[in-house]
């Protein structure tokens, strides 16, 4: 009888939750591992040169959600796997491109292909035509354009828009990269919330009868994809030789002409050839391969199961699609990185959450935060018409802004949210984090976070130091693994990896906004 109570008793014992470790010793913990024995550059390596670019559709973005899951299994996470989403478009990836001047000089063409345009089946060479549409025409005087133009396009190469000229040299400039930790103070300031953001487009003061920029746009395609002409060349309209290349808006290749974005100084160069009417031939070899199979996307998904609360969920996550003309470092492998990295210490450590921490590798991001919205919607519902899992949730914390130090969180909820978080936070102040504020606005924009607000849930955007962020790497052809700086990316993750698991791990869930006070959903904003 006294050996079967005494194994009631370990049972009973056994099932209990690990008494918890003082906060000062798992931060210390999570500090050491972190700092002094980190493995987040090879993962920014792995994602960046290994995988990158990693557009949404493409080969190179599912073969870097499947080795992140291999990794994270490797490190110990459970339940990993990859979810699906219906993307609705082919994928795409450019193969080759090749581009010259051919006259009046031969000279090599620094450009980026447009994505979901089709390539040029050969090398072509044509001459070029400079298209300038008029700046907020009316109809008849864009018709008028439009007829001007038309005859001398077929079998032309079109080049369409101005060479942007710097007011002033780049040196000249004065960009601040690291935050005065005053400022940053008074941001992350709980009990004084930041005004919502909006997202929202902005009104249209035009005249009525005057065009819009975009409706210009939409007809200027139009005109050079029915006119004949053989390829398309935009300006990138950047200093310093970069280019951003996004998207053929409709992602039908066959709605597209073969179309480059070229650097703003040899575009300049051409322009400026063809107004003193010297004629400028170009050369184009541009292979791309379209991946029709490729309509569904997935979302990669790994966990720490939780331990007396594991029916209750903290997730973490950063989006793993990128844009094409570089290998998607700052934008987003860094933050992809920084998660990875965060449930790695806390796996090193052997930390026992009392809740599931979940991380995402979300895909679809730069199309609109395609693959979260599908996730939210799948996993949770939303305030207005709530899953099962949706009192169950516990926070979501994203971070997507470059390789710059983290400096402060802002939350969708309460200043008591804000203020828990300001609490978890305050440890690591030495690092450079300031503090945390509330936001009250469900609108979509920015990144994945918001696709949990906009159902009502708490998202955390991170916040971070610039680094050349939005002025030279945002999306162009300068994201590469070099641009990561490996102090602020080892500091992100320890406190990334801190607050997840003491928002994990303590008494009550993130406090939420009462039902009476629930924001409006805003709808159709990005």
């Amino acid at each position: 009888m006294l050996r079967r109570a005494q194994t009631l008793l370990l049972l009973c014992l056994f099932a209990l939750p690990a008494v918890a470790q003082p906060a000062a010793d798992v931060n210390a913990r999570i500090r050491a591992e972190g700092l002094e024995r980190s493995q987040i550059m090879q993962t920014l390596h792995q994602l960046t040169d290994r995988f990158g670019p990693r557009l949404t559709g493409s080969p190179n973005l599912e073969r870097a959600g499947a080795w992140a899951l291999e990794q994270l299994q490797a490190w110990g996470l459970e339940n990993a796997h990859a979810e699906g989403w219906d993307w609705g478009h082919p994928g795409w990836v450019n193969e080759r491109l090749s581009a010259h001047l051919v006259a009046p000089v031969r000279d090599q063409l620094t450009c980026e292909v447009l994505a979901w345009t089709p390539g040029t089946d050969g090398p072509v060479v044509a001459e070029a035509v400079h298209l300038v549409p008029p700046e907020q025409p009316t109809q008849a005087a864009l018709d008028a354009y439009f007829a001007e133009v038309r005859p001398g396009l077929d079998g032309k190469i079109a080049l369409v828009g101005e060479a942007a000229v710097p007011e002033l040299p780049a040196f000249f400039r004065n960009m601040k990269e690291r935050r005065d930790d005053e400022e940053v103070a008074q941001e992350y300031e709980p009990d004084n919330p930041a005004q919502p953001r909006n997202y929202g487009r902005g009104g249209n003061d035009l005249p009525p009868d005057v065009l819009s920029a975009r409706e210009v746009s939409r007809q200027v395609d139009a005109l050079v994809f029915e006119s004949g002409a053989v390829l398309r060349v935009d300006a990138a309209g950047m200093d310093d030789g970069l280019i951003r290349a996004f998207a053929n808006r409709s992602y039908d290749p066959a709605q597209a002409l073969p179309t480059v974005v070229m650097r703003n100084e040899d575009f300049g160069r051409i322009a400026r050839l063809l107004a003193g009417g010297t004629p400028v031939t170009l050369e184009f070899d541009i292979a791309n391969r379209i991946y029709p199979e490729n309509t569904t996307v997935y979302n990669y998904l790994a966990e720490i199961p939780g331990t007396d609360r594991a029916d209750e969920v903290v997730m973490l996550g950063g989006h793993l699609d990128s844009w094409h003309a570089a290998t998607g470092a700052t934008d987003n492998a860094a933050g992809v990185a920084v998660m990875m990295e965060a449930v790695r210490l806390l796996k090193a450590l052997d930390l026992k959450p009392r809740r599931t921490i979940r991380i995402a590798l979300w895909t679809g991001e730069e199309q609109g935060l395609l693959g979260s919205q599908a996730y939210v919607k799948e996993h949770f519902g939303s305030f207005e018409d709530p899953r099962p899992d949706y009192a169950k949730f516990g926070g979501y914390f994203n971070v997507d802004s470059g390789t710059g130090r983290l400096r402060g969180a802002t939350v969708f909820g309460p200043t008591e949210a804000a203020q828990v978080l300001e609490d978890l936070l305050k440890p690591f102040a030495d690092l450079g984090v300031a503090g945390a504020r509330p936001s009250a606005s469900r609108g979509l924009g920015g990144s994945d976070h918001t696709a949990f607000n906009a159902a009502g849930l708490p998202g955390v955007s991170l916040g971070q130091d610039p680094i050349r962020y939005f002025s030279h790497t945002w999306h162009t052809n300068l994201d590469t693994y070099e641009r990561i700086l490996e102090d602020d990316v080892k500091q992100a993750a320890v406190v990334v990896a801190a607050l997840v698991y003491h928002l994990a791990t303590r008494e009550a869930l993130l406090p939420r906004f009462a039902p009476s006070e629930m924001p409006q959903a805003q709808q159709g904003t990005y």
